[in-house]
C-alpha cells in the first residue's frame, strides 16, 4: 500500500499550478505554441499561421496584414478571427 504521508499530498499536481510553471518544468513538458487558421475579414480566405510567427503574415487573396510579430506571440489584426488547430 502506498503511503501518502501526513500532509495528504496527492501524487498528481494541481492543473492550475502546472499552468503557472515554465513549459519545461511541468510534469509532462510540452510546447505552448500552436498553429491556427486565421480568417481574413475582407475576402474570408483561411490562412494557417504559427502562434509565435516572427514575420508579418499577409493574406494571399487581398494582401491585407493578418498578424504582426511581437516579442513572443504574434498579434492578430483587429477583425481577424482564428481557430486553434
Amino acid at each position: 500500500m502506498l503511503s501518502i504521508g501526513s500532509r495528504g499530498r496527492s501524487p498528481q499536481p494541481h492543473p492550475q499550478a502546472e499552468a503557472r510553471k515554465h513549459k519545461l518544468k511541468t510534469l509532462v513538458p510540452q510546447p505552448r505554441s500552436f498553429f491556427m487558421d486565421v480568417k481574413c475579414p475582407g475576402c474570408f480566405t483561411i490562412t494557417t499561421v504559427f502562434s509565435h510567427a516572427q514575420t508579418v503574415v499577409i493574406c494571399a487573396g487581398c494582401s491585407t496584414v493578418l498578424c504582426q510579430p511581437t516579442g513572443g506571440k504574434a498579434r492578430l489584426t483587429e477583425g481577424c478571427s482564428f481557430r486553434r488547430k
